[in-house]
Parts: structure tokens; sequence; C-alpha cells
């Protein structure tokens, strides 16, 4: 109500002025009167929704369904379906089994976090004050149309573009569209014009919040057709890559699919030429297919990624696709917006000269506990810096409230000033108690400056003024020194302005502050001669996780690349600060940018870590130019200008807190806290999952490997078939399983993030991994096989034979899944206690094995006999060996390697 009876105040005084400028105010007047009921319903049903169209819900069914694409779930899909035709409906059971549990797996993980985002997600401006059929309503945001009259005031979310038709002091946080911190002063447009044709100073836009004044404006586009609207629809033009992973996990899948058809057909063929039924040998034939299946990967790989999703929601950040944790491991460059990401987007006074002093404040933020010192001593207020601080808290209009103030409103350099003279120990409440003020001239982008009339106890009237120091100077005509007022000679002003310079240069806001005392309460208020009091610097300053971050990023090879919407200076004093700019680098700003080519841009894209004044299109340029030199590139950012370069980098990171909704719909790793640190953490987590994939990879494999070796070289020695379907199952789903996993929660490696990341190009078996699985798995399957052979020669009883080798290859898994907790430690040097999780799944693997072996029940189900104790100590020596020749082949391995090292140094 209080601001309809400030405009129709206004439009009360419009009616006493000339008949023209009457005219154009009473224009202004009937719009406000804005829509009839009737035309905004018309308007809703012909342009839609004022609302962002998101990406289209995923069903349920849908999320289900893109579980049994990969290609090892397909390989044993269609096992299944060979198993039940040939009435091996156990074994099909068996298998289908597995599958399912897999998929139910990756459904629930990716179902969970796609409601958990859904949770998160809030409207831009839930509602608006809007004037229907001349009458100011509160109604949905989302039904607002063109044409519609808004009113907004201080904390205000823009629920629209528009034009602004009235205003009063009134200024935007637009950094969710810029990633400019400081918030932009607006001016009245005139509103007979199209809006394309007027400034952005007299327009409003969706998203943006209102820090002060007040205003009322027009609607001019909804939706999409707002300026963050045409943001969200760059989106759409971008297509989703998939993970480094999951490109590795389909090739080797592939290659498992090849190895597959050709060993089948191999021993298929050789079956038959000696003589053996087809049946019998495609039967055979589909038991090797399962034996060369590693069943398990897919289920283990979605285990240990959900289980890192869990951990990373514990340390505040969500994934929202499962395969992305892993890519994040492999991150080389991040590029991370500065506005709110590396910067707390909270102005905060650094510095304070006064001629011949000059303080500076500690602390950051609006914590007002920061202490005041000079010279690098604890400092206390004296008279000059007392005034200067009671002119900072009468010219303001902010506020901070709550017992510590944890509760602030108003414009951020106006709320720095308030928290700077609390650390001073000046509290706005006793300056405000001592003077009151009698009119305000709100601060106008024009003539950059505010003043503010104040009576005294003592019944004085001053009139305070606060603004751009060089405009403040003009009007000055004294400068106080210390407890006198002398006269600001040239030389006096050309040391202030040297001052305002020097704090610029470190990318310091200046602000200056003037007073002058009026004779009389209603005297002239002409602006000149004033006594300048000084100069107060601030800064959007860096986070204090955000260096310490940077280091650990650095350490682990990851560079880090500031883009953001701020100006050259500014960004470039922030990255030194925090670590990302050194010496030699370079500074690139949009309008350079907009000059150079694909190549030129590829040429320099390497050498700069700062890139100021861009716009969304430029950070998309940016990435695709890192991605083309190789880099696994993250994205991290808050605002709506960086959501089509989040979802072009391989791995986009939006804030939670101060994200918008569209950034987190174009991200896969929402940061909870909103806190940098975070992210370095995930990748941490990245790291460790990728390398726990690689220990269970090379498990599986190495187990499978000895089981096909196993099979094969039986059928081509004509030997009875080593091991039958039942059993093979059992070892690839009842013992692998449960150690892999295992496996995926080994705990971090000391050296994790010393290490550089790897390049995209690695395989999965980079690094010697592939020989290390085909030495182990033929030593398995040798050391099975001549079990196998050793007892069928002495029992000349098939059964007992293969209860051996059953025994024989599970024991030497559950062996060799201990030496897979490092990839350059043997079985005799590697930490056992260090993950009780795979010791208790060994155990429960071996009790599984001598269940099927020794439970009467279990042993026709299985064709297993029980083993007597020579037996089994004869099987144990056989296992024994297997870890021996393993150490002796490490040893020789790296005593070869060293000389080639010595070498190369």
């Amino acid at each position: 109500m209080k601001l309809l009876e400030v405009f129709q105040k206004d439009l009360t005084e419009a009616a006493e002025q000339a008949p023209g400028e009457k005219r154009r105010r009473s224009g202004i007047s009937h719009s406000a009167l804005g829509l009839s009921s009737r035309e905004a319903e018309r308007l809703l049903a012909k342009d839609g929704k004022n609302q962002l169209s998101g990406a289209q819900r995923i069903s349920a069914f849908k999320i289900l369904l893109s579980q049994f694409k990969d290609i090892l779930v397909i390989i044993l899909l269609i096992s299944t379906v060979i198993s039940a035709c040939m009435g091996e409906m156990t074994e099909a059971a068996a298998i289908a089994a597995i599958v399912v549990l897999n998929a139910l797996l990756g459904f629930v993980q990716e179902f969970r976090t796609e409601r958990t985002l859904e949770a998160l997600k809030k409207m831009a401006a839930p509602t608006a004050r809007v004037y229907r059929d001349g009458v100011m309503r509160e109604i949905p945001a989302s039904d607002l149309v063109a044409g519609d009259v808004v009113e907004l005031e201080a904390g205000d979310k823009v629920p629209a573009d528009g034009v602004i038709l009235h205003q009063t002091a009134l200024a935007a946080d637009e950094s969710i569209l810029t990633g400019e911190s400081v918030p932009v002063n607006k001016f009245a447009g005139d509103f007979s014009a199209p809006p394309d044709s007027l400034p952005d100073d007299a327009k409003v836009f969706m998203g943006t919040i209102v820090t002060k004044g007040r205003a009322r404006f027009r609607i001019s586009a909804t939706g999409m057709r707002t300026k963050m609207g045409g943001i969200a629809g760059m989106l759409s033009s971008i297509e989703e890559e998939a993970t480094p992973l999951q490109k590795k996990l389909d090739e080797l899948g592939k290659y498992i699919a090849i190895g597959c058809l050709i060993i089948c057909a191999v021993v298929s063929v050789a079956g038959i030429l000696h003589g053996e039924n087809a049946i019998n040998m495609l039967i055979t034939g589909v038991s090797l297919a399962v034996a060369a299946v590693p069943e398990g990967l897919p289920a283990i790989v979605t285990i240990a990624l959900a289980l890192a999703v869990k951990r990373m929601v514990k340390r505040q950040a969500l994934i929202r696709r499962l395969h992305a944790v892993e890519t994040l491991g492999c991150a080389s460059v991040i590029c991370s917006d500065k506005t709110g990401t590396l910067t707390q987007n909270r102005m905060t006074v650094r510095r304070i000269m006064l001629p011949g002093h000059s303080y500076d404040l500690e602390g950051d933020g609006y914590d007002c506990h920061g202490e005041l010192t000079e010279n690098g001593h604890p400092a206390v207020a004296g008279k000059g810096l007392r005034m200067l601080l009671d002119c900072a808290v009468l010219c303001n209009n902010a506020r901070l409230t709550g017992t510590k103030n944890e509760e602030y409103s108003g414009d951020p350099t106006e709320l720095a000033l308030l928290v700077a003279a609390e650390k001073a120990g000046i509290k706005a409440e006793q300056v405000l108690s001592h003077y009151s003020k009698t009119d305000e001239d709100p601060f106008d982008s024009a003539k950059k400056y505010m003043t503010v009339t104040a009576r005294a106890l003592d019944g004085k009237t001053f009139l305070f003024i606060k603004g751009a120091p060089d405009i403040l100077l003009e009007k000055c005509a004294k400068v106080k020194v210390e407890q006198d007022d002398v006269f600001l000679t040239r030389q006096r002003r050309s040391g202030i302005m040297e001052q305002n310079e020097e704090m610029a240069s470190k990318a310091l806001r200046v602000i200056g502050f003037a007073v002058k005392e009026l004779s009389a309460p209603n005297a002239g208020k002409e602006e000149e001669d004033f006594i300048f009091l000084g100069l107060a610097g601030m800064i959007d300053p860096p986070r204090k996780e955000a260096k310490k971050a940077i280091r650990v990023c650095n350490k682990a090879g990851i560079r880090t690349v500031m883009i953001t919407g701020d100006h050259r200076t500014t960004a470039q004093a922030i990255a030194e600060q925090i670590g990302i700019f050194h010496k030699g680098d370079r500074v690139l700003t949009g309008a350079e940018l907009e000059k150079m080519g694909d190549s030129e841009l590829d040429l320099a894209v390497n050498q700069t870590t700062v890139f100021a004044r861009v716009s969304p299109h430029h950070k998309l340029r940016i990435v695709k130019s890192l991605k083309r030199h190789g880099h696994v590139v993250a994205m991290t950012g808050d605002g709506v200008n960086d959501a089509p370069a989040i979802k072009e980098a391989d791995i986009g990171v939006s804030m939670g807190i101060g994200g918008s909704d569209v950034t987190k719909e174009a991200s896969d790793l929402i940061l909870l806290d909103d806190n940098f640190a975070t992210l370095v953490a995930a990748v941490e987590e990245g790291r460790v999952i990728y390398s726990n994939i690689r220990k269970f990879i090379r498990y599986l494999l190495s187990c499978n490997i000895g089981e096909v070796l196993t099979m094969f070289l039986g059928i081509l020695m004509g030997l009875p078939v080593v091991l039958l379907p039942i059993q093979i199952l059992l070892v690839n789903l009842a013992t692998d399983g449960p150690p892999a996993i295992a496996l995926g929660l080994e705990p971090a490696e000391d050296d994790v993030m010393s290490r550089r990341p790897r390049r995209r190009s690695d395989g999965v078996f980079s690094g010697g991994l592939l020989t290390t699985i085909l030495f182990r798995g033929c030593l398995i399957g040798l050391t099975t096989l001549a079990v196998f052979v050793s007892f069928y020669n002495t029992y000349q009883q098939v059964e007992i034979a293969r209860t051996a080798a059953f025994l024989t290859l599970v024991m030497t898994q559950l062996i060799h899944v201990f030496e897979c907790k490092s990839e350059t430690k043997s079985l005799f040097t590697i930490r056992y206690f260090n993950n009780i999780k795979l010791i208790l799944a060994v155990l429960l693997s071996a009790s599984v094995v001598f269940g099927a072996i020794y439970l009467a029940p279990l042993q026709p189900i299985f064709s297993t006999v029980a083993l007597s104790g020579l037996d089994l100590l004869k099987v144990f020596l056989y296992c024994l060996a297997v870890p021996v020749l393993s150490a002796l082949f490490k040893a020789v391995r790296k005593q070869f390697a060293h000389p080639k090292n010595e070498e190369q140094r």
C-alpha cells in the first residue's frame, strides 16, 4: 500500500506540471493500471506460462530400460535365452537374476537422483505483485503475461523481462546473468519505445534481484522469450557425451563379445572334429561364454559408483549422472566462474584511507568480527575515521539484523560499509540515534553520488555525501586532516587521487566520503564547499577455502582457469590472490576473444588463466577449445550465464544454494554447500573410484581368463569338461562378486592427489595392467588345470577332480584379490587391514564354496563331493605357489625397468 500511495502522490504532482510533462506522466499512470483479467487470460493461452522449459522429465520406465543397453548385459541376456531353450533352467535363472539385480541398482540410484534434483528446484520468482483490472494483486509468477505491470521492492526477484516505467533509487544484482558482483543502477525508460531499442539500464531481467529502491515495470517478455530463457535455449543444441569410463567399458564389452564368439566357435568346431556330440558342444560353448563374460562387472561398477555417490552426498556433492563420478577423476582443467564460486559474492571493505592514515580491515563477507589495523598494529577509530564511518552509515539504506548480524538486506556495497563501521566499533544504531535523517537524494548512475541531510542531537544540521572520488573532489573545498579542516590544495587533491588509483589497481572498488555543515536546517543545499573525509576500498573477497582447494588442484596436476563477466583488473587481482594467475600467464577479455578465430584461440588458451568480461558464447568457445587440446574439462558456476558451458564441459558443476535452476539442470554435479573445496573432494573421490574400478577389473578379468583357459585347454587336451556351467556361475556370481565390491570400497591411497590426471586417451588397461591381468589369469588357469589333471589321474573320478579344480579356482582368486589392492606392491608388502570389508567378503566367499562342497543338500546341485584333509592340503599348496610366482614376476619386471629409468635420468 505504501508503494501505491507513493505512485498516487507522483500522479498528483504530475497534474501540476507543464502540459507536455503532464501528458508524459499521465501516460505512465495509464499503463500502471495494467491489463484486464480477460486480456491476461487470452495472452496466457496464446504465449504460455511464464516459466523456463527445462529438460523433459524422464519416466521411471525409461530409466529402467536404459539399464539394459550395456553390451555385457546384452551378452548375458542372449546366454540366458540359449540356456533356457536348451533346458538349463537353473543356469538361465541365475544369469537372469544378476542381470535384474544390476538393472535395479542402476535404476534406484538414477531415479533417486532425479527426484532429489526436483526437490531442489525453486521457481525463479514464485509470486508477483501485478495490476489486474486496475487493482494490485499477488499472483503466481508463472501466470504473468507480456503487458502486465508489476511492482518491485528491495529483495524481490524479478519475475520477467520488462521496461521500467518508474523507479526510485533502483539497483539490481544481475550477477546471475552477467557475472558481475556490483549491482547495476537503473533508470526509467521510454515506455513508448520498442524494448529492444532501450539500453539494459532501463530494463529489468528475469531472475535478477532488486538490491535497493523500488520500481514499477511493464513486462516485455516472459518464459523462454526472456534473456534467461535465451540462455536456457542454448542448452538444447549441446549433445551429451559418454564419459571416458563408459567409452572404455563399452570398448571392453565389445572385445569380450568378439572373444566369446571366437572361443565358442573354436571349441565347438574342435569338439565336433574330435567326434563330440554337436548339442553337447553347443552347451559347452555357452558355458565358455558364461565363463568369459564377467557377469558381475556391470553390477559391480554400478554398485561402486552408487556407493561413491552416497559418500559424496555426505560431503555435500550431489551427482546427477552415475558415471560422472569417474569423469571427475580425470579432469585436467577446471574452468571456474568467479562471482559466487571462487568469491563470496559479498562485498567487503578492505582498506580505508584518510589524509595521513591508512587502515586495513580483516575478515570477510558480512561477518562483523574483524580487526581494524594501521601499519600492521591494532588501531582505534579516531575523530576523522569516526566521521567518515558516520557518513557511511547515514548514506545507507541497508540493514543488518539478528543477534550476530546473520540477517541482512540491501545493496551489497552499503552492507559492506555497515560491516566496516561495526569492525571499527561504530554501531549503526548509535549513529542513527545521534543523527536523525531529514532528507535524502538517492544515488544515481548519472551523477554517481548520493546525499543525506541529517540533524545531530546538538541541533546542528549536516549534509553528507558518498560517491565516486573524482566527482566528490570537485565539490570539496577542504579536507579533514587529523582534527583540522584544511584547504584542499592541488597537491593534496593529487595525493588523494593517487590513493584512489593505488586501491583501484588492486581491484578495489573505491568510494569517497565528504560532509559539510549547513547554516540552518532549511538552508540551501548547494553541492559545493564540502570537507573531504577519505576513501574506502572494497572487493568481493575470495572464499577462504578456495585458495587451499586450488593449491590441491595444482599439486594434482589440474589447471584452474577463471572465466568471468567481471572487469579485467578485478578478475586478475582475485586470480593472483587465490593462486590461479602466475607471472607469465595471459589475461584475455571478451573483446579480444571476439577478434580471435578458433585457431588463434587454440594457440592462446593453454597460456591463459583468466578470461574477463566474457559472454555465455565466449565461455562455450573456451570450453570447446580446451577440449580440442584433449583436456577433460570441468566447468563450475552458479549463474544462468554459466549453463551452456557447463553442459558442453565433460563435467558440469553447479551450485545447490545460489545456482539457478537452468544451471542445475545442465550440470552433472551439484555442490550442495556452494563450496569450491567440495569440488576438490569430488575430484579426489573420482580418482579413488577409478583406481578401485581398475582394481576390480584386474581381479575379475584375471579370474575370468583363468576360468576360460581352464575350460579351453581342457577341451583341446581331450579331457572331460573341467567345470560344469553351474559351478562356473557360482564362481562368477557368489565368489567373484563380494570381493570385487569390497575392492570398490578401498580407501584412498596417500598419493592419490599427487598424481597427474590421466589422459582422455588412456585406456582402462594403461600402465601395463593388461600384461599383469594376462599373466595372473594364465597362472590361475594353469594351476586349476594342473589340479584337475592331478586328481583325475589319482582317483579316476571326474567328480573329485572337478571339486578339487573348483576349490582351487576359487582359492587362487581369493588370494589374488589381496594382490589387486595395489598395482605396485606384492602380496607380502600390502596393508591387509585398511579395508575390513574386503576380509569379510573373502571369508563370505570362502564359506560359500566350502558350503557347496561339504553341505550334503548342496552337493547334488553343484555336482561336488567332500574332499579329505590331505586333498585340501594338496590344493592349498598349489594355490600358494601362484602368489609366489606372481611376486617373482613383479620383482623381475621391476628390476628390468630400473636400469631404463636410470638411463632416462
